[in-house]
């Protein structure tokens, strides 16, 4: 967990905000008005974090728009289970300041929902010993302008702050999520503490609900490369057309949807739900459910995936879990191969 010892919580700061606030009325005998502090973006915070770079900073995790690396291609779309995008850890060194760190830490806050700190927190320190101990960033393009890009990542995460600079794509590019959880490497099939295994939980949910019919259009035996998240647009995509499924089947696909979207910011949650209704909805995706690799042998599918023209949500639930996306409100939008790294034993 990012170690807020030497930082005020949010309920220790809105006490001595109340406290001062009460203190000054009572000495002025004036009633306070309480405005609401705004603070700043995702986006607003990138661009101080940039303004306070050395040019040693800077030559180390500042790059052109288009950086091309010799190994990943497009530096910018790179995607994997397990990466440092920079060697230079945030925290655990003398690479950034005290202050450059916390600006890090609430470019993160920023991106994701609120309610589910706590539980990024202890993925990071499940998998990484904490926030920023086992991370990198970069940043591409100049802050302010009309492309610039923050990257984050690490074991099981990589997560974008883009301004809406990346055109067409949700999220600022690929990204993944995961965990695993207190089973270790080789979880069991109840995926004991993970904090994102409720997500399949309820996908397995839509599988009980369907006719004989639909489990066999749903159910197929091995699951692509968790790492092929390319759009497919109006190719074949395999496994059972949403507009197969009853209305209330689809109102539970609905309820996945948005726990598949909570845990991030609100308006990378809109933004990836416009981008879903201009591909023609839900409608135009597929289910899909793989029979390989079923922990414990329940028939409780931990490997599935939500597929469309232009969105990719693949979820890999053994051995433990990896989740990779790719959303786009245009099949068009084509990654690098070099982009996508297949996935690590880790």
């Amino acid at each position: 967990m990012f170690d807020a010892a030497h930082y005020p919580s949010r309920r220790e700061f809105l006490r001595t905000g109340v406290t001062a606030a009460m203190t000054a009325a009572t000495a002025s005998a004036l009633p306070v008005i309480a405005k609401p502090v705004e603070r700043p973006t995702s986006e607003t915070l990138v661009g101080q974090l940039y303004q306070s770079f050395s040019d040693v900073q800077k030559r180390a995790v500042c790059f052109a728009w288009d950086h091309q690396d010799r190994q990943r291609g497009l530096l910018r779309t790179h995607i994997s289970n397990n990466w440092r995008i920079t060697p230079q850890a945030i925290r655990g060194n003398a690479f950034y300041t005290r202050d450059q760190q916390e600006m890090i830490r609430a470019i993160f806050e920023g991106l994701v929902n609120p309610d589910w700190l706590a539980r990024w927190d202890q993925q990071f320190r499940d998998d990484m010993g904490g926030f920023g101990l086992r991370q990198g960033i970069a940043l591409f393009g100049t802050p302010g302008t009309r492309q610039f890009e923050f990257v984050l990542s690490g074991r099981h995460g990589t997560i974008r702050c883009d301004g809406n600079s990346a055109e067409h794509v949700c999220f600022g590019g690929p990204i993944l999520y995961g965990h695993e959880g207190s089973g270790g490497y080789f979880e069991r099939a109840n995926h004991a503490d993970n904090v994102f295994w409720h997500q399949a939980v309820e996908a397995n949910r839509i599988y009980q609900m369907l006719d004989g019919r639909q489990r066999r259009l749903a159910l197929l035996p091995e699951a692509p490369d968790e790492a092929e998240i390319a759009f497919r647009g109006n190719g074949r995509i395999d496994g059972i057309p949403v507009t197969e499924l009853s209305a209330d089947q689809k109102g539970n696909l609905q309820r996945v949807l948005r726990l598949l979207l909570e845990p991030y910011r609100q308006s990378d949650r809109d933004e990836a739900v416009a981008a879903l209704k201009r591909q023609g909805g839900l409608d135009r995706c597929f289910l899909t459910f793989y029979r390989r690799d079923d922990l414990g042998d329940d028939g409780v599918w931990d490997n599935w995936r939500l597929e469309g023209p232009a969105f990719v949500w693949h979820y890999r639930g053994a051995p433990h879990v990896h989740v990779w996306v790719n959303i786009a409100d245009d099949p068009r939008v084509t990654l690098n191969a070099r982009n996508l790294s297949g996935a690590l034993r880790q």
